[in-house]
């Protein structure tokens, strides 16, 4: 009998569990529909073109639990946080029922074809360098801190730009 009631006590809990992470995650607004997509895209790169980064654009929705994860994940590593700050200029591309932001979508090569998240990386002329299917930056229910951190310094400008010869 202890066995049975310690196994409901220990779904119930974990039933629990997952009924306050869903709601966390759904009071989380991240992406905001109002915004227009292409204004979005050519302020950011007008930005990237006066300070030398580039835009690194998070296209998915306040519905996204992967999105709202990444966010999280990128927050609580300060490594991470570190190189969006130095190299890129960062956007949150809304895609929902309100607003899907179809011209910034076909503007970007249609990344929306890998799924959401998925990222996209630009130059400070607002050519598309990137685009990251974000599932191969996972690992089981988390993302991959090893593969998240390659991606990103791998379009960091100076990663692209090569080392000349004097």
């Amino acid at each position: 009998m202890k066995k049975v009631l310690l196994s409901v006590l220990t779904l119930l809990a974990i039933g629990l569990y997952a009924i306050q992470t869903a709601e966390a995650q759904s009071n989380v607004k991240l992406y905001d529909p109002s915004l227009d997509g292409m204004k979005q895209i050519r302020e950011a790169v007008a930005q990237a073109k006066k300070s030398g980064k580039h835009v690194f654009i998070q296209y998915g929705g306040n519905w996204c639990p992967w999105c709202i994860k990444f966010d999280a994940f990128v927050k609580s590593d300060t490594g991470l946080t570190r190189i969006i700050n130095q190299h890129y200029v960062p956007v949150k591309l809304n895609y929902d029922q309100t607003n899907r932001n179809y011209e910034a979508n076909e503007y970007l090569g249609n990344p929306i074809r890998f799924g959401f998240p998925v990222f996209i990386i630009l130059n400070g002329e607002g050519k598309v360098l990137h685009i990251q299917d974000s599932a191969l930056l996972e690992e089981g229910e988390d993302y991959n801190r090893q593969k998240v951190y390659s991606f990103l310094n791998n379009w960091t400008p100076p990663a692209i730009i090569p080392v000349r010869k004097q």
